[in-house]
């Protein structure tokens, strides 16, 4: 029996063969965009061999906006509630003065509380014959506050200064002169300092005749100089100052405070 023979139209061979033709030119296109995407990404798994590093610096020089300083309150008693009650009023009357003079409450903060025994060492009189051992008698109780202050008005430190020394405290210590927001100033003196080896790697590369391909390595170091305020400032009862404050508020001139930052950078050279 005669086997029939289907002839293909000339058309869809024609068809056919283009359909195929733009699959494949497709995924060829798809293909090399992959391989192009993937192509930055060769090598990053692997350790740079010929690499050079350098170092920068930054510094951003800035006027503290923000001074602080401790107050203290330490009193005595032969009751705890009494040592309270004493040192409490005096504490009391501070944070009023403080916030009389613009302070708000959220720059006001205890930042100690404590009750302690006190005790007196009690040596009996010795005899020709004996000389009995001392004892510790308790001799009452100890109360102490420390309250930090915030001044956002530096000019006005010396002023609260000379004025909680009037209230009875112990001691005041600890001012000090900083910057409130450091992060833009931290953030500025790093971009000069990437800026600083930036323009020494390229210098170096130039010098040598290679290429910078990319970083491989990257390290910060960071960090402030405040200005301490000056000695005289200062007040506690051991210092002799005690309860008496001078006629006049202490000079507490902030100067500058300068932001560094040190970077130190690896590149990949060809």
């Amino acid at each position: 029996m005669p086997q029939e023979v289907h002839i293909v139209p000339p058309e869809m061979v024609m068809k056919a063969a283009t359909i195929a033709l733009v699959t494949f030119a497709l995924w060829g296109a798809a293909s090399a965009i992959k391989t192009f995407k993937e192509f930055r990404f060769v090598g990053s798994g692997t350790t740079a061999t010929n690499t050079i590093t350098v170092s920068g610096e930054g510094e951003i020089f800035a006027v503290p906006d923000l001074a602080t300083f401790s107050v203290t309150v330490l009193e005595e008693a032969k009751e705890v509630k009494d040592a309270q009650t004493v040192a409490t009023k005096k504490s009391n009357a501070i944070v009023d003065y403080l916030k009389a003079q613009g302070i708000e409450e959220k720059d006001i903060k205890t930042t100690s509380y404590n009750v302690n025994p006190k005790y007196e060492w009690i040596q009996e009189t010795c005899t020709a014959n004996r000389c009995p051992p001392g004892k510790q008698v308790m001799d009452g109780f100890e109360v102490s506050q420390t309250v930090e202050v915030k001044v956002r008005d530096t000019a006005q430190a010396g002023d609260l200064l000379s004025g909680v020394g009037k209230l009875g405290v112990n001691s005041v210590s600890g001012l000090s002169f900083t910057i409130d927001q450091e992060d833009k100033l931290n953030a500025d003196a790093r971009a000069k300092a990437i800026a600083d080896a930036e323009g020494k790697a390229k210098e170096l590369a130039n010098q040598l005749g290679v290429s910078l391909v990319r970083i491989v390595g990257f390290n910060e170091n960071s960090g402030g100089y405040p200005i301490y305020m000056k000695r005289e400032a200062l007040m506690s009862a051991d210092s002799g100052y005690g309860s008496a404050v001078p006629a006049m508020a202490p000079s507490v001139p902030t100067g500058e405070n300068k932001i560094t930052s040190n970077v130190t950078i690896t590149y990949e050279i060809r």
